[in-house]
C-alpha cells in the first residue's frame, strides 16, 4: 500500500495505481521487526516531512475519551472540548486555535464534515457520528502543499477512511462511571457480488458534572462493496442523532462560592443541545495498467440546535443571555479525478487531474433564548454557498535521487444569502488560484529531503460577505473577502536509518492575508489583521520490539499578527508547545496494553499577552486480557493523575448574579476527573 512515486499522499489517497504502475523500483527486503505494526514507509511515497498514514492498528492501540480524539494520532495535533459532548469538539494545530474546525479539512470516507456557513462557526467539524472501530486507516497531512487539498486545509488535513471489510463480526459492551454505557455491533458478511458492512452504536454519558451530559447518541452504517481498491465500487448509508445538556466554561473568579461550588458546576443548567446526521455516499474507481479514474459522490442532510450562554446576564439581567444556533443544511458534492503514467525521455511522471463540486443549502439563525425558549430574533439567513475546484498535478522523478511535484489549483465562489434584514441580503461572487511546489531529495542512507511552498485559503461565512448592519446594533458594518488567502513554505527531513525508527523534523511559515473569523456568539463577521506562524515540529516512531511501540512528537509555534497595533499582537487562543508521548504494548501472551501523556502548554488569552491559560497534562491508558481469539476484556483510564486541568480557557467580560458590571476574567472548561471503563468485545 502506498508505493506510488512523485504524487503527494493527498492525490494518492484518490488516486492509487496497480502496482505494475508504479514508478518506484521493487521494494528492497525488509527485517519484518521493521515493518510489523508499523506505520507505513513514506520514504518514496510522502511529498513532505508531514504527512503519513497512520494504520487501523495503530488506531486500535489509541484510547480516546470522545470519537475525534482519534484525530489526536496525527502529530501535533490536540482535540479538546468546551462543551457538552454532543457539540463540535475544539481542534488546535500549528499555531492555530482552529475552533471547531477552521483551517483542518476533515473527511470521514471521502465526504467533507467541516460545514460552511455554520451558524456557530465557520467549518463546524461535528465528529461525534465516527465509529472508531470501522476506521482502516487516518490519512493526514499539513500545509497548503497538495493540489487535490481545497478549503479549510491550510494548517492540514485529516481523512478518516472507513473498512469494506471487517475481520471479524463485532460485539461490544461498555461500561464506566459517570454514567457511561456503549454497545456496538458490526460484521461484514458476504452478500450476493460483494460485502455488505453494517455497524450499529448506541452510547451513553453523564460525564462528571453536577448538570450531567446526559449524553444520548445512536448511530448507524450500511454499505455494499464489491471489488477492491483498484476496480471496484461501494454505496453507504449512514444516520447519527443525539441529544445532551452542556457545562459550557464557568468563569474562574465564581469556583468555590455558592454559585459554583465546584469546577463541575454551571451557570444555566438549561444549555445543550441536539444534533442529526444523515448522509447517502458512493465511490467508483477503475484502473487500467497505467492509470486510475476515481469518482466519489454525496449527499449529506445535517441538523443541529444548538443552546449556550456565555457571558450569563451581561446582556439582558432579567432573562439571562442565552442564545439558540440552529442550523439545518443539506449539502452535495462530487469529486472526480484522474491519473496516468507517462514514460519518456528516461523520466517517468505521474499527472493527475480533478474536478470538485459542491452546493449547501443552508437555514440557519440567531435568537435569544430563555430556557432553550425563544425570545427575541437576531437574524433569520437562508444561505446557498456553491463552490467548483479544479487541480492539475505533475509528479516528476528525474533521477535517482530528486524527484519533484508542481501543481496548479483554481476555485470558484459564489454566495447568495437572503437574510430576515435586507441590508445583509445580496450575492457575492470570488475565485483564487493557488500553485503548490514540492521537491523531494533522495533517499540517501533511508533519509529523504523536502523542500515544500503552496498557497491555500478558507472560505469566509456567506452572510460576511453580503453583511451590511450588525444584526444586533444596527450600525453599519464592511463586507469581507469571500476567500481569504494562505501561503506557506516548509524545509523538512524524513529518516528511517536507525533500525524500527521512523523520524520527520520540519520548519515552516505559514501566513494569513487575514485573521477572517465569523463570530457565531455575536452574529458578526470581523476581519482581522494579517497573520503569521512560523514553528518547528519532531516526529518519531519507534518499534524496537515486536511487542513495544513507542510514539513521541514535539511541536512549537510562534503565532503573531503581522500589523502592528497597541493592543498587542499576540493571537488569542493560538496553541504554542505541544508534546505527546505514547507506549503500547502487544505479543505478550494475552496481555496487551498503552500508556498515553499528552501536554497541552499555555497559551496568550489576549492580544498584549498579559493574560495567559495554564498548561494542561493528561495520561490515558488501557489493559486488556485476551481470553482467546475471539474474546478479549480491556479497562481504560482517563486523566490517571486526575490533574484539575483546563480542556480550553477564554478571556472575556461576564455578568453572574450580584455583580453591577460585567467582569473580566479567565473562563475554562475543565478536563473529566479521572474515570474507568471497561469493555468485554467478542469477534465471531
Amino acid at each position: 500500500m502506498f508505493q506510488q512515486v512523485a504524487i503527494p499522499v493527498a492525490v494518492f489517497s484518490l488516486l492509487s495505481l496497480p502496482a505494475r504502475a508504479q514508478s518506484e523500483p521493487a521494494p528492497q527486503k525488509v527485517d519484518p521487526i521493521e515493518i510489523q505494526g508499523s506505520r507505513n514507509t513514506q520514504l518514496g511515497v510522502a511529498d513532505s516531512a508531514n504527512s503519513g498514514v497512520i494504520t487501523q492498528k495503530q488506531l486500535e492501540a489509541r484510547t480516546v475519551y470522545r470519537p475525534g480524539e482519534l484525530l489526536e494520532a496525527t502529530p501535533g495535533l490536540i482535540v479538546s472540548q468546551h462543551s457538552g459532548e454532543g457539540k463540535a469538539n475544539q481542534f488546535y494545530l500549528r499555531g492555530f486555535n482552529l475552533d471547531h474546525g477552521t483551517d483542518l479539512r476533515t473527511t470521514v470516507d471521502g465526504m467533507l464534515v467541516n460545514q460552511r456557513s455554520h451558524a456557530h462557526g465557520q467549518g463546524w467539524t461535528d465528529l461525534n457520528f465516527l465509529i472508531p472501530e470501522l476506521a482502516d486507516r487516518l490519512e493526514y497531512r499539513k500545509g497548503p502543499y497538495y493540489a487535490a487539498e481545497g478549503d479549510f486545509a491550510t494548517a492540514g488535513t485529516a481523512s478518516i477512511v472507513y473498512a469494506d471489510r471487517l475481520p471479524a463480526r463485532i460485539a461490544s459492551l461498555s461500561v464506566g462511571q459517570n454514567g457511561l454505557g456503549r454497545m456496538l455491533l458490526a460484521a461484514s458478511p458476504e452478500w450476493n457480488t460483494g460485502r455488505l458492512l453494517y455497524a450499529l452504536e448506541v452510547f451513553h454519558n453523564n460525564g462528571p458534572y453536577v448538570n450531567p451530559d446526559n449524553y444520548r447518541k445512536l448511530n448507524g452504517v450500511l454499505r455494499f462493496a464489491e471489488g477492491d481498491d483498484s476496480n471496484g465500487f461501494n454505496l453507504s448509508a449512514m444516520l447519527y442523532s443525539a441529544k445532551w445538556n452542556s457545562t459550557d466554561q464557568i468563569p474562574s473568579r465564581a469556583v468555590g462560592t455558592a454559585l459554583l461550588p465546584t469546577r463541575f458546576s454551571t451557570i444555566d443548567t438549561s444549555d445543550g443541545g441536539n444534533a442529526y446526521r444523515a448522509s447517502l455516499s458512493g465511490a467508483w474507481q477503475r484502473s487500467g495498467a497505467d492509470s486510475v479514474t476515481k469518482v466519489n459522490a454525496y449527499v449529506v442532510q445535517n441538523k443541529l440546535d444548538l443552546f449556550s450562554n456565555f457571558t450569563y446576564f451581561a446582556d439582558d439581567p432579567v432573562n439571562g443571555d442565552q442564545f439558540a444556533q440552529p442550523d439545518r443544511r443539506v449539502t452535495s458534492a462530487v469529486n472526480i479525478s484522474h491519473r496516468w503514467l507517462q514514460r519518456g525521455l528516461g523520466q517517468k511522471t505521474d499527472f493527475a487531474v480533478g474536478l470538485q463540486l459542491q452546493n449547501d443549502n443552508i437555514f440557519n439563525g440567531l435568537y435569544n433564548t430563555k430556557a432553550r425558549q425563544r425570545l427575541a430574533t437576531t437574524r433569520e439567513d437562508h444561505i446557498i454557498e456553491t463552490s467548483a475546484g479544479a487541480f492539475a498535478e505533475a509528479g516528476t522523478r528525474w533521477n535517482e535521487t530528486f524527484r519533484s511535484v508542481l501543481g496548479l489549483r483554481a476555485d470558484r465562489y459564489r454566495f447568495k444569502v437572503a437574510s430576515d434584514n435586507a441590508l445583509n441580503a445580496g450575492t457575492a461572487q470570488d475565485g483564487i488560484v493557488s500553485p503548490k511546489l514540492s521537491l523531494i531529495f533522495g533517499p540517501w542512507a533511508k533519509t529523504e529531503f523536502y523542500a515544500n511552498a503552496g498557497r491555500g485559503f478558507h472560505s469566509n461565512d456567506a452572510r460576511g460577505t453580503t453583511i451590511g448592519v450588525d444584526p444586533k446594533s444596527g450600525d453599519a458594518v464592511d463586507k469581507v473577502s469571500p476567500l481569504v488567502r494562505s501561503s506557506g513554505m516548509e524545509l523538512g527531513l524524513r529518516s528511517e536509518i536507525i533500525r524500527g525508527l521512523q523520524s520527520a523534523v520540519s520548519v515552516y511559515r505559514l501566513d494569513f492575508d487575514s485573521e477572517l473569523v465569523f463570530v457565531g456568539d455575536a452574529g458578526t463577521t470581523e476581519a482581522g489583521r494579517p497573520s503569521r506562524r512560523v514553528g518547528i515540529e519532531f516526529s518519531n516512531y519507534y518499534k524496537p520490539y515486536d511487542w513495544l511501540t513507542i510514539d513521541a512528537d514535539l511541536a512549537f509555534a510562534r503565532a503573531r499578527f503581522r500589523e502592528p497595533d497597541a493592543i498587542g499582537n499576540r493571537i488569542p487562543g493560538a496553541v504554542e508547545g505541544v508534546a505527546s508521548l505514547a507506549i503500547a504494548i502487544d505479543n505478550l501472551g494475552p496481555w496487551f496494553g498503552a500508556l498515553q501523556l499528552r501536554y497541552f502548554g499555555p497559551r496568550p488569552l489576549i492580544e498584549d499577552n498579559s493574560v495567559r491559560s495554564r498548561s494542561t497534562t493528561t495520561l490515558n491508558g488501557r489493559l486488556g486480557y485476551r481470553f482467546n481469539r475471539k474474546m478479549h476484556l480491556e479497562l481504560e483510564g482517563f486523566n490517571l493523575l486526575n490533574r484539575k486541568d483546563s480542556a480550553i480557557d477564554y478571556y472575556y467580560a461576564s455578568l453572574l448574579p450580584g455583580e453591577a458590571a460585567p467582569v473580566d476574567d479567565i473562563h475554562f472548561h475543565p478536563i473529566e476527573s479521572r474515570s474507568f471503563r471497561v469493555t468485554l468485545t467478542m469477534n465471531f
